[in-house]
């Protein structure tokens, strides 16, 4: 099943990072099972990626063009041999939802716990908002 997933952040100027569709192939009943799936997704992906180093690095105009409108320009290498550990980025990633870190929406329904049920469909929109602590002081 296809989802599209959109990531936006409170922080950054632009607001968003493009929508980039996702592959999921077990179906979740909740958000903790969509999170732990797009997890495993990730750190599996993190995880095949092979070190490299080029001879001569460069990116072309259109490469960098297309990841100045994600906001970050690079050239997605791993520079280390570090294996992402899967159980430890799942228990991460609950926990940040717990405390409030991000808010999950699916199609424009936010998703207020982790056991609430969600019925996805092909092509569902699917929305995490990173959101910041202020800081400063108090007088």
């Amino acid at each position: 099943m296809q989802i599209v997933i959109t990531l936006k952040s409170l922080s950054r100027r632009k607001g968003f990072l493009e929508k980039k569709p996702f592959e999921i192939d077990n179906i979740p009943l909740n958000l903790e099972e969509l999170v732990k799936e797009l997890i495993s997704i990730n750190v599996n992906t993190y995880n095949q990626k092979e070190i490299d180093f080029p001879f001569l690095p460069y990116l072309t105009e259109d490469e960098i063009n297309l990841k100045s409108t994600v906001g970050k320009i690079g050239f997605d290498l791993k520079y280390n041999d570090t294996i992402a550990d899967l159980n430890e980025a799942i228990a991460n990633a609950l926990q940040a939802f717990q405390d409030g870190l991000f808010k999950v929406f699916l199609n424009d329904k936010e998703i207020e716990s982790l056991q609430e049920n969600i019925e996805l469909n092909e092509n569902d929109e699917i929305v995490f908002i990173k959101l910041t602590m202020l800081s400063g002081r108090m007088w």
